[in-house]
């Protein structure tokens, strides 16, 4: 499968660096997402219902992510960011078919996101802003196949995707809680992804403990191939900063 490249037109001018970290930053932390699915995938002219039809349930969704943040003027700051969305189940297809399939089927949505993001710090005070650009290597596949046959069905996403990052959080002064949001976008010629979060924190010594909700909408399509879904849920996860 070839690798997708979706121009941005502009956002690699977002904003020239305006605040500077005064020593190197440090962080990292571990995610658990517990998120729904729904939408539709295409294959060879037939769509197939993920929620509806494959009956699609997660079994596992974990997030890891890394940063460096550094007082050098002009150079970005660093974030890694890793997802792999798990999902199994087992529905039914309509006497129509899906890519020569029809009956009860086995299904299997795998997918993985690394995201490399170059950002700068807007502000870094009580509010806290950073823009930047993110990189996302997408790959995901999705199997079905009968229950009672032999027949099988694959569907395959490969694309490296150039997005807009933005990121903002407020704290509460002297008390360790603050509210925030990361959103990653792209749309262009149809296709389409949009990642995003909205968390409260709490941060004692160097632990930070979040809570919020994620929601992924990915609308994409390569020859005769197209995946159209989103996946949205709540989130915790445990991190510290150094």
């Amino acid at each position: 499968m070839r690798k997708l490249i979706l121009a941005m037109g502009g956002a690699a001018a977002l904003a020239a660096p305006m605040a500077y970290a005064d020593v190197i930053g440090l962080g990292a932390n571990v995610s658990y997402w517990d998120s729904d699915l729904s939408g539709d995938v295409k294959n060879n002219g037939d769509v197939v219902d993920v929620e509806n039809d494959l009956d699609l349930d997660s079994d596992s969704n974990v997030n890891l992510s890394a940063y460096i943040e550094h007082p050098v003027p002009l150079l970005p700051n660093v974030r890694l960011n890793y997802t792999r969305i798990d999902q199994s189940g087992r529905g039914e297809v309509s006497a129509a078919g899906f890519d020569q399939l029809s009956g009860e089927v086995d299904s299997q949505l795998e997918l993985k996101q690394l995201d490399l993001t170059l950002y700068y710090e807007v502000l870094d005070n009580w509010v806290n802003l950073d823009l930047g650009v993110t990189a996302r290597d997408l790959d995901g596949k999705l199997i079905v196949q009968e229950t009672a046959g032999v027949a099988i069905s694959e569907t395959d996403v490969d694309a490296v995707i150039p997005m807009g990052y933005l990121a903002a959080r407020f704290d509460l002064p002297f008390s360790g809680v603050s509210v925030g949001g990361e959103a990653n976008m792209i749309s262009f010629d149809g296709d389409s992804v949009f990642d995003y979060n909205a968390y409260g924190q709490y941060e004692i010594a160097l632990l930070q403990l979040r809570a919020g909700y994620r929601q992924i909408s990915i609308d994409y399509e390569d020859s005769d191939e197209e995946l159209d879904i989103d996946m949205g849920g709540p989130f915790v996860s445990a991190g510290v900063r150094f």
